[in-house]
């Protein structure tokens, strides 16, 4: 009973500590207070008709540098080609030309 309470000092850091504790708290419960509700996630309609069509664009990242690469291949393949063409016209041209 005759313990004596000692104040104890705060440093800088400790408050500093609590007071970024006290921070990310603030900033953690409204998150979790969203993610907790009992919403589900809404299904897109399908398309009138009963086609299914393709979307606009692709979704996700893996889509879009697959599209990509896709693209890159075919331009790739496309240049390939024409210079292949270009060297078998000139070899055409060069066994029919007149020889001096």
């Amino acid at each position: 009973m005759s313990e004596k309470i000692k104040l104890e000092v705060i440093s800088r850091r400790k408050a500093l500590s609590l007071f970024g504790l006290a921070a990310t708290l603030s900033l953690a419960a409204p998150a979790m207070v969203l993610t907790a509700s009992d919403a589900e996630a809404q299904q897109a309609a399908p398309p009138a008709g009963g086609q299914t069509a393709a979307p606009a664009g692709p979704q996700t990242g893996t889509e879009r540098r697959q599209a990509r690469r896709t693209r890159r291949v075919e331009r790739r393949v496309g240049r390939r080609q024409a210079r292949q063409k270009g060297r078998e016209k000139r070899r055409e041209l060069r066994g029919t030309a007149p020889k001096t």
